[in-house]
């Protein structure tokens, strides 16, 4: 049986994993219905605007958040002048991972699922392949699940995919690896969205369809 989630918040939470240490925010609101864990894009922060929004249409849905920075103070310091550490697709993917098994110790076995955007939703595909039946749904918003290769194939969660209708590249890197996708999934444009969702209502709309999905899936 899955563990009920307690309501928490937790701001600027530290988080030990692999010799590193990570920071993150959690909110779980009351009878909340399962976890979702946030991978965030290249470039980017558990303090995304965009992220934070969707995380807030989770929260009213009865759907706890985790966000956190895949990167430790220093190595997103060094990212901001390389730009290489987020598209280390392997590192952020086992970040992810180890930081669902730390959540898992400390809350038990809940109802999880990943929202990852950008870069971020190849690592969440690919925590997905990883750790099997303990995710339980997937949201990519504006993704690049096409970097999760060949793991595609072994993804059981299922899976949304949401792009723009007008972020014609992402679009056909996402039917891509639509097609590849062997569980249950959806693959859905937003009309008049851009690659950052940032038209009047794109952003909403993004964060609904993922919203449904999660409590379809959750229990």
């Amino acid at each position: 049986m899955k563990t009920m989630l307690a309501p928490s918040v937790g701001e600027g939470m530290p988080i030990d994993v692999g010799g590193v240490r990570l920071t993150g925010d959690l909110i779980i609101p009351e009878n909340a219905k399962g976890l979702v864990l946030f991978a965030h894009g290249s470039g980017s922060s558990r303090k995304s605007s965009r992220n934070r929004f969707v995380a807030e249409i989770l929260h009213e849905e009865g759907v706890g958040t985790l966000l956190f920075d895949l990167l430790t103070l220093d190595e997103e310091a060094e990212d901001a002048y390389t730009a290489h550490l987020r598209f280390d697709i392997d590192m952020l993917s086992e970040r992810l991972i180890d930081v669902t098994k730390w959540m898992f110790e400390r809350y038990g076995d809940f109802e999880a699922g990943y929202f990852g955007a950008s870069t971020g939703a190849a690592a969440a595909l690919n925590g997905a392949a990883e750790l099997g039946k303990k995710i339980r749904s997937v949201v990519s918003r504006g993704g690049r699940p096409d970097l999760a290769g060949p793991n595609l194939e072994q993804v059981s969660a299922p899976t949304l995919l949401i792009v723009g209708s007008r972020d014609h590249p992402v679009i056909e890197l996402n039917e891509q690896a639509f097609e590849q996708l062997r569980c249950e999934k959806k693959l859905v444009q937003v009309p008049g969205a851009t690659h950052l969702f940032e038209e009047p209502g794109t952003l909403q709309e993004a964060a609904r369809l993922a919203a449904g999905w999660f409590k379809v899936h959750f229990g």
